[in-house]
C-alpha cells in the first residue's frame, strides 16, 4: 500500500500581526489591518501617503502602541505589545530613507558601532570593529573602503552601510523606507541584486516604496493599504502597475501616451550651443508654445545643471539662450524671472519651499512686487491671489496661514508649482516633479502639466523616470554625460524600446 508523501508545510511567519488599530486624535491611521511576512520573502507595503505604511511601521518596531485587541506573533512566539527593545532583540530592523548614518565616522564604525556599545564602558576595540565591517559587507558581495569616511561615498554606498548594520544587529527582517528614491538605475539594479543576496540567506526584506515597477520586480507578495485599511495581499506575478495603483488609489488612471505635434507653434526657448565645463556641452534644444518636452538620463548626466543655467543660477562658459526670440543675458535668477522663465528644483523641501513659512508667503514670493499697496503688502491683493491658485490647482488646505510643512507631499508640490504659474511665466523648467510624491498625487500633478500645455505655456519636463517623460512628454531628449544624444516621439517609439536606450 502506497504511503502519500508529507506534503510540505507553510513556513512559520517571522512576523505577524493581526487586527492593528491606531487612533490619533479621533483620526483612524490604522483600522484592523493585518500583516505578515515570511522567512526569506521580499514583501513590498504598497499605499499612497498617508494610507498607513510608516505607521505600520512604528507599531512593528514598538514606536507606536496599538488599541487593545492587537496580536504579535514573533517566530511563533506570541508577545502581548512590542517595545523598540523587543523588536530590536527580535532582528526586526527599518532603514529608514535618511538611512541614521554618521557621516564623520567610518565606514567601519558605523557598521559595527553596536558592537561595542553596552552598559559597561569598556576599551574600544577598533580591530574587532573592522573586522565585524568587513565581514557583513563581504555577505553582501560588497567592496566598500572600510577606514574610509562615510561621507566619502554617494547614497548608493551608504545603503550598503545602512544594510551592512542592519545584519550585525543579526536582522530576521529588514524594512526599507524608499530605498531606491535617490538611486540611478544601475544603482537601484545593484540594490536589488543584494536584497536577493539577503533573501537567499533567509532575511526577510519588506519594501516600502512610490517606484511600481520596482515593487512588483523583486516581491513576491505586496500587501496593499488604502486610508489605514488593508485592501489585500496579493502575488506580484502576473500583477500590472496599472492593476497595483488601482488597488492603492481606488481610482484609475490615464496611461496613454499623450504627445501631440508642435511644430507650427512659435518657439518660445531656444538654446543653441550652450557650454559649462565640466556640466555639458553643446546643448542646443527649442521648446515650442504648448509644448512640453521631455529630458531624461540617469542622474549626473547634466539635466539639473542645464535647467539651472537656462534659470539664470549657473553661468555657462558658452552659448545663446533666447526667449521669443529675443537673446538673454542671464546674470541671475531674477534676470531669468523678468524674462518669464519659472523653475521649480527637484529639491522641494530646502530650495523649492520655505517650510517654517505659511502656504499663502510661499505662494506670494516670485509676485510681491504685485501685491504691494501703499509701501506695504495689500492683505486683500494677497488672500485673492491665494485663493485664486489654491482653488486653481485644487491645493488641500487647511488655512493658507498654516506652515507649508504641514501639506503632504503631493499638496507642498502644488503649492511649488502655483508659486510660479503666478509670475505668469512662459516657460516652467519642471524639475523631478514627482520626487516623493505618491501614485495618485503624481497623476494629479501631470493633469496640471497636460492643462498648462493646453492654455499654451512651454514645458521642460526633467525626469530620471523614463515612463514619465513618456507618458507626459510630445518629445523626449536623452542626456548622457552631458549631452543630449536622442530625440524620440512616443507616438514611434515603445517604451521599453526608450527605456533599454536610457538605461544601455
Amino acid at each position: 500500500m502506497a504511503v502519500a508523501a508529507p506534503q510540505p508545510q507553510d513556513p512559520t511567519p517571522v512576523l505577524s500581526l493581526q487586527n492593528v488599530s491606531v487612533t490619533f486624535g479621533g483620526v483612524k491611521a490604522l483600522q484592523d489591518v493585518s500583516f505578515e511576512v515570511l522567512p526569506g520573502e521580499v514583501q513590498c507595503i504598497a499605499g499612497e501617503n498617508g494610507s498607513g505604511k510608516s505607521t505600520l511601521i512604528k507599531v512593528i518596531t514598538g514606536i507606536y502602541q496599538p488599541a487593545p485587541g492587537c496580536r504579535f506573533t514573533v517566530a511563533g512566539q506570541s508577545v502581548q505589545t512590542m517595545s523598540p527593545a523587543q523588536a530590536r532583540s527580535a532582528g526586526v530592523v527599518v532603514i529608514w530613507q535618511d538611512l541614521a548614518l554618521f557621516n564623520e565616522m567610518s565606514v567601519a564604525e558605523n557598521i559595527g558601532i553596536e558592537a561595542v556599545l553596552g552598559a559597561t564602558p569598556r576599551l574600544v576595540d577598533h580591530a574587532a570593529i573592522r573586522r565585524t565591517a568587513e565581514n557583513a559587507l563581504a555577505r553582501l558581495g560588497a567592496d566598500i573602503d572600510v577606514d574610509a569616511r562615510l561621507s566619502e561615498f554617494a547614497i548608493a554606498q551608504r545603503q550598503i552601510v545602512a544594510i551592512a548594520r542592519a545584519l550585525v544587529r543579526e536582522a530576521k527582517v529588514i524594512f526599507m523606507d524608499e530605498p531606491t528614491s535617490s538611486l540611478t538605475r544601475t544603482e537601484t539594479n545593484r540594490l536589488l541584486d543584494i536584497v536577493r543576496t539577503l533573501s537567499a540567506q533567509g532575511i526577510a526584506i519588506v519594501f516600502v516604496s512610490h517606484r511600481l515597477a520596482e515593487v512588483l520586480e523583486i516581491s513576491k507578495r505586496v500587501t496593499v493599504l488604502r486610508d489605514g485599511r488593508l485592501v489585500g495581499v496579493f502575488e506580484s506575478a502576473g500583477m500590472s502597475q496599472s492593476r497595483l495603483t488601482e488597488l492603492m488609489t481606488g481610482k484609475t488612471f490615464d496611461q496613454s501616451v499623450k504627445a501631440a505635434d508642435h511644430a507650427v507653434s512659435p518657439v518660445v526657448l531656444s538654446v543653441n550651443g550652450l557650454s559649462r565645463r565640466g556640466d555639458y556641452a553643446e546643448i542646443s534644444l527649442t521648446i515650442r508654445k504648448g509644448e512640453t518636452v521631455g529630458l531624461t538620463g540617469l542622474l549626473g548626466a547634466g539635466r539639473t545643471e542645464l535647467a539651472l543655467s537656462i534659470f539664470g543660477m549657473l553661468q555657462p562658459d558658452s552659448g545663446a539662450i533666447s526667449i521669443d526670440g529675443v537673446p538673454l543675458q542671464l546674470r541671475s535668477n531674477r534676470d531669468a524671472i523678468r524674462a518669464g522663465i519659472g523653475y521649480l528644483s527637484e529639491d522641494r523641501l530646502s530650495l523649492g519651499l520655505i517650510q517654517p513659512q505659511s502656504i499663502e508667503d510661499n505662494l506670494v514670493l516670485p509676485v510681491l512686487d504685485r501685491i504691494i499697496g501703499r509701501r506695504l503688502i495689500s492683505t486683500r491683493k494677497k488672500a485673492a491671489l491665494v485663493a485664486r491658485w489654491v482653488s486653481d490647482l485644487a491645493i488641500r488646505v487647511g488655512r493658507p496661514v498654516d506652515p507649508v510643512s504641514t501639506l503632504s507631499g503631493g499638496n507642498q508640490q502644488r503649492v511649488a508649482i502655483a508659486k510660479w504659474l503666478a509670475a505668469g511665466p512662459k516657460l516652467i523648467i519642471l524639475d523631478s516633479p514627482t520626487v516623493g510624491v505618491d501614485v495618485g498625487a503624481r497623476a494629479g500633478i501631470f493633469e496640471i502639466v497636460q492643462r498648462l500645455a493646453h492654455e499654451g505655456l512651454a514645458i521642460l519636463l526633467i525626469s530620471d523616470e523614463v515612463p514619465e517623460v513618456y507618458f507626459n512628454a510630445d518629445r523626449v531628449l536623452h542626456m548622457a554625460e552631458g549631452r543630449i544624444v536622442g530625440e524620440y516621439d512616443p507616438r514611434r517609439i515603445a517604451l521599453t524600446e526608450l527605456e533599454a536606450a536610457v538605461y544601455a
